[in-house]
């Protein structure tokens, strides 16, 4: 009689032997440094955040994990860098909630899909948008920015770019006060920062761990936070809510990403290093000290958490026309 499993049996053989190294790889993972793309310039939230917690996990994992800055394009080219990347677990990215959920909707062009093209491993946490003028401004408060903007349509406000939770939170302001605001993309926090401390702009939002040593020197004022509770860094500054703004609320979400079809074994290695990594007081300390709020997560709430974002902040930016390109 012929043997009609036979193909079958000598086909699921090879597919066992090309599949095997891969699985022996991954095991054995992490065997050389891990390359961890922040898809913004120095110096910012990304950056702060990136450097802590990678640190605890080079020493949880043994091996470097060497912080990779590449900027541009809202964050769009670093983490097409990752998306490109071989599925490895070598390269990851720091992931946000303007890259994974919020650009593809304002991008005419976009290199990848955040639903599809990577591979979710922890939260990392949340970041504080922080409003805020020069010391030297007479605007002291929501209110008085308010009418300052009424009294001249086209008031210029800066961000580290456009696409950014940052960009989107002086959309959600403009919308909620009816004023007109023209916004202005810088490449990065630390640039922007330069020119409102030269009072060459006069009104940010920022991510508030870029900026906090300059309110607290008292070179900058923080007239409120974008969150729906005041940040322990600043509990003097009201939310948008408590000055005037009832359901105005936004907090933005790092997360850290590989590509797509990263193996198991891989993404459990990592998952438990983050969530190592962000449990350790002192980076918790550090972090929170910074503004930054610390929350890791299991891979799979990370990838249900961007598949909702992206839809939520679709609608958003339809609805306000944002664009970037």
């Amino acid at each position: 009689m012929k043997n009609t499993f036979a193909p079958i049996t000598r086909r699921a053989a090879a597919i066992a032997l090309l599949a095997a190294p891969l699985l022996a790889h991954a095991a054995d993972f992490p065997s050389k440094p891990i390359r961890f793309i922040v898809p913004y310039t120095p110096g910012g939230t990304t950056d702060l955040v990136a450097r802590t917690v990678g640190q605890k996990v080079s020493e949880k994992l043994g091996q470097p994990v060497l912080i990779d800055n590449r900027g541009g394009a809202g964050g769009n080219i670093g983490m097409d860098a990752v998306a490109k990347a071989a599925p490895d677990g070598y390269t990851i990215g720091f992931g946000a909630i303007s890259t994974n959920a919020l650009n593809p909707h304002i991008y005419k062009s976009m290199a990848f899909d955040p639903r599809r093209d990577f591979t979710a491993i922890s939260l990392l946490g949340t970041s504080t948008i922080v409003l805020e003028v020069p010391a030297v401004s007479p605007i002291k408060s929501v209110p008085d920015l308010i009418a300052a903007a009424k009294k001249n349509p086209g008031l210029p406000y800066a961000t580290a770019g456009a696409g950014t939770s940052m960009n989107l939170a002086g959309v959600m302001f403009a919308q909620m006060t009816g004023t007109e605001l023209v916004h202005v993309a810088y490449k990065g926090s630390g640039p922007a920062i330069t020119d409102m401390l030269g009072n060459n702009i006069g009104l940010m939002f920022d991510n508030l761990p870029a900026s906090l040593p300059h309110i607290q020197a008292g070179k900058l004022r923080a007239l409120a936070v974008a969150g729906p509770a005041r940040s322990p860094s600043l509990p003097e500054v009201p939310t948008m809510a408590e000055a005037g703004l009832k359901g105005y609320a936004l907090d933005p979400w790092f997360g850290v990403y590989g590509p797509a079809n990263l193996p198991a074994p891989v993404v459990k290695a990592l998952n438990e290093a983050f969530v190592e990594a962000l449990a350790m007081p002192d980076v918790k300390a550090k972090l929170q000290q910074a503004g930054f709020s610390p929350r890791s997560s299991t891979a799979q709430e990370l990838a249900t958490l961007t598949q909702t974002e992206y839809q939520r902040l679709g609608d958003v930016a339809k609805k306000a026309g944002m664009t970037a390109d």
